[in-house]
């Protein structure tokens, strides 16, 4: 059979089969607009918490309004104990609690400094900094307020030079990459890839499964292993690499997101790592010889790669056998390259070194063939001795 005519083939396989037509085409993209639509927002507004004022002062309600002045967060229920509280944060109502200790002006006014304590559940990891972020930023106004009145009573009588006196140093935040701090660019960004990731070793792993259907893996593979094999995979590898454009075109085209690296760079991590994501779906199905095998191998070894990239939890913090399986994932290291190309415009010398490591993935792949090899000259001594 010619290759051509084995490329034709293939085609007639992807358009007969249902879930092969569905992950090459419409099912990612549904995968990129819905989780787009749960980070739209991009920043979070008016997160509710809860105030337990055991203080009842003109200072303590001071505080409660800059709570509720932040636009992060908004002072959702007032409680009257710690523990009613308590409830209503175990059970989701409020974000966090806080909680005004009894006579808190009269020891303000005294000099002293009064605790005001913050729970919250740090298992909302985005949330939990917001909320602590908006909270410190409130008690942060109302201590200069209040330094700035002692100022002022201390014989400072203009305003601005008693604020000056009280806050003698004042800190400004200019973030470099993603200046409106759009939680959605970080996080979509980092997690269309890990899907990607899924989509190419679920969909080559589906795609040889369809052999094992109609006519068995071995008599497949017969007379040509390497060519059969490398001729299934091509028609995914153009597909997969579209798909990979159309993210990009999404999230730094059509979205507008700051882009300022070179595109070749990116279309050839992308290449890269589509070649390696195939090569380990190949290699987990002619392993396993069995779909169901080969897709708990695939869920196992791609379902983590969200938490380990190291963009929602700094890799340096992540214990040995985790920074180790994130150092087994292409879409780490495709990352790594895609960061550096959007924002810090890094050139391709700089760039080697992980695509370098992209390449080492291409193993995967010759471990495959390797294999097909070994099945088809099985199947063969098979026929010989029958």
């Amino acid at each position: 059979m010619s290759f051509s005519s084995q490329i034709r083939r293939e085609w007639q396989l992807l358009l007969g089969d249902g879930w092969l037509r569905a992950l090459v085409s419409w099912l990612p993209i549904a995968l990129f607009l819905m989780m787009w639509g749960i980070f739209s927002v991009g920043i979070a507004r008016d997160l509710p918490i809860g105030v337990v004022d055991l203080d009842h002062s003109r200072l303590s309600r001071q505080l409660v309004r800059n709570y509720d002045a932040s636009p992060a967060i908004a002072v959702a229920r007032g409680f009257s104990s710690v523990d009613q509280g308590s409830r209503a944060l175990r059970e989701g109502e409020v974000y966090a609690l806080v909680v005004i200790p009894k006579d808190l002006e009269k020891n303000t006014m005294l000099g002293q400094a009064p605790d005001v304590t913050t729970f919250n559940n740090s298992q909302f990891i985005l949330i939990a900094k917001v909320v602590n972020s908006a909270i410190v930023q409130a008690h942060g106004t109302l201590n200069a307020s209040v330094d700035a009145l002692k100022k002022m009573a201390g014989g400072a009588t203009v305003p601005v030079q008693a604020l000056g006196q009280a806050v003698p140093i004042r800190s400004q935040v200019t973030p470099l990459y993603n200046r409106n701090n759009h939680y959605g660019q970080f996080i979509v960004s980092a997690a269309i890839p890990a899907v990607w990731q899924i989509v190419m070793v679920v969909t080559t792993i589906l795609a040889l499964s369809a052999e094992l259907h109609n006519q068995g893996i071995a008599q497949w593979l017969r007379g040509a292993p390497v060519r059969n094999l490398l001729v299934k995979l091509f028609p995914y590898t153009g597909l997969f690499l579209l798909q990979g454009i159309l993210f990009l075109w999404a999230m730094y085209g059509a979205l507008g997101w700051p882009m300022h690296g070179s595109w070749l760079i990116l279309l050839l991590a992308q290449l890269l790592t589509v070649i390696a994501c195939q090569g380990v779906g190949a290699l987990f199905f002619l392993l396993a010889l069995d779909p169901t095998k080969a897709m708990s191998f695939a869920a196992g070894f791609t379902a983590p790669a969200f938490a380990f990239v190291g963009v929602t939890f700094p890799a340096t913090d992540m214990p040995a056998f985790a920074q180790f399986w994130r150092s087994m994932l292409p879409v780490t290291h495709y990352l790594e390259v895609q960061v550096h190309q959007v924002n810090h415009g890094q050139s391709l010398a700089a760039a080697v070194p992980q695509l370098a490591v992209l390449c080492v993935f291409i193993l995967p792949l010759l471990l495959a063939f390797w294999r097909a090899v070994m099945l088809a000259g099985k199947h063969n001594q098979e026929e010989v001795t029958q």
